[in-house]
């Protein structure tokens, strides 16, 4: 049983409530789902990819945590780590460039958390930090899996090295060039949006950044950025490796 608290975020077709276990007073972020929503705009896909890559990941630190999940007639209940720090972008945004040794503790970290995630056979595909939550101890956590790529075992039962992905999807600033013109969506995918992620711990704002998403598409095909002043040389030489 647990008491609902205050409204920690809203998304398109769902709303995240802190959530308080009333036998262990542990904190939960629940994601409730409002049922009609999902089915009238045809996210019931998303729930189940969201669902179903939470499972395959399991516990592990660098991925936010699906506990269970609960139903009532009019709404799906996801039970998830709670994150009190909230987002990246919040941290970004709060300090407006952050210094290059904790670029390398959150960069470190996603990475890593990366890296497992591909390993297990998920692409998430929409990388960005607000899809990243810092945890009580100040760590990253990746969340927000409802547009990943499942990949599926071969006969030796391996997850492929890789996938074509038909679909489009992602946020502008963060979509890889790849995806804009091959309508590629593999694993390189997460590594560009991650090059976009160590950018803007440093600049503040996402490389490629235009008023409409048309410029800012125009912008990653052309590879038109620049690094501010002071940017770190070793992040400057990491960036220009991932962002080609």
């Amino acid at each position: 049983d647990f008491k609902f608290g205050k409204s920690l975020g809203e998304g398109s077709y769902s709303t995240v409530i802190l959530a308080t276990d009333k036998t262990t007073d542990k904190n939960y972020a629940i994601k409730v789902l409002d049922k009609r929503h999902i089915i009238k705009e045809k996210k019931v896909k998303y729930v189940n990819i969201e669902k179903n890559t939470l499972n395959r990941l399991g516990k592990r630190n660098g991925i936010i945590h699906l506990y269970f999940t609960f139903q009532d007639e009019s709404s799906l209940y996801f039970v998830l780590d709670y994150a009190p720090n909230g987002e990246l972008l919040t941290l970004i945004k709060k300090f407006g460039s952050m210094n290059e040794e904790c670029v390398r503790y959150y960069g470190a970290q996603v990475l890593d958390g990366v890296k497992y995630m591909h390993d297990n056979g998920v692409i998430h595909r929409d990388l960005k930090p607000e899809n990243i939550l810092i945890d009580s101890q100040m760590r990253a956590q990746i969340t927000d899996f409802g547009t990943a790529k499942l990949l599926e075992k071969d006969e030796n039962g391996r997850y492929p090295s890789d996938a074509r992905a038909k679909s489009f999807v992602g946020t502008a600033e963060y979509v890889s060039p790849e995806l804009l013109n091959d309508k590629y969506a593999g694993k390189a995918c997460d590594i560009w949006a991650y090059g976009c992620i160590i950018y803007q711990m440093i600049a503040g704002k996402p490389p490629f950044k235009a008023t409409n998403e048309y410029l800012t598409f125009q912008k990653v095909c052309k590879l038109q950025y620049a690094f501010t002043a002071g940017f770190p040389a070793v992040l400057r030489d990491l960036v220009k490796k991932i962002l080609v």
